[in-house]
């Protein structure tokens, strides 16, 4: 059922989005001359991904979590991006494909070994990662991979059609009042 969801407003968001999506590439095109960024990411069954989004840090910046990347590596652009995480616009097409979910468990890099090793203990890799989810909304990050962990675990044990709506509209609440 959330599959069907998932497709149906990652569709419609890509289609309502188009214009906002082709603004932002050409900004991103003038900004940094690569406005794409694709990278490898750990979902289901521990199955490796694509992840796109916009760029929003400088050419050649380690691909390393956010958390850990020197601010200066952003760019002007790329700061407006992430304020309202326009950056992850592009990942309804990974939603649209199903390597994502719009809810669930974000998804790590490959290098994020403590946290894959907290992940695969509560078994969240049984489940198809998110754009967004209950970390999110409570603003733990990859910086706390224990943490992180039990929060998803949390989250799927509790994931159903309500929940994943709530998610939604938090994410978009928080957003709106500048605190994600």
């Amino acid at each position: 059922m959330i599959r069907l969801f998932d497709i149906f407003f990652s569709s419609i968001g890509l289609i309502f989005f188009s214009p906002i999506l082709i603004l932002f590439l050409v900004v991103g095109w003038l900004d940094t001359g690569s406005p794409i960024f694709l990278q490898k990411r750990v979902g289901i069954k521990l199955r490796s991904f694509m992840l796109v989004k916009f760029r929003t840090m400088k050419m050649g910046t380690k691909s390393i979590g956010t958390h850990l990347v020197d601010k200066k590596n952003v760019t002007y652009f790329g700061f407006f991006l992430r304020k309202f995480k326009l950056d992850e616009l592009p990942q309804l097409w990974n939603v649209f494909k199903g390597d994502m979910s719009i809810v669930g468990p974000r998804p790590c890099l490959p290098n994020q070994k403590k946290l894959i090793s907290e992940r695969k203990k509560r078994g969240i890799f049984n489940v198809t990662p998110g754009i967004t989810g209950l970390a999110q909304v409570k603003g733990i990050t990859m910086s706390t991979p224990s943490m992180l962990a039990s929060t998803d675990l949390k989250m799927v044990n509790k994931m159903n059609i309500f929940s994943y709506y709530y998610y939604i509209f938090m994410t978009i609440a928080l957003i709106f009042k500048g605190k994600m």
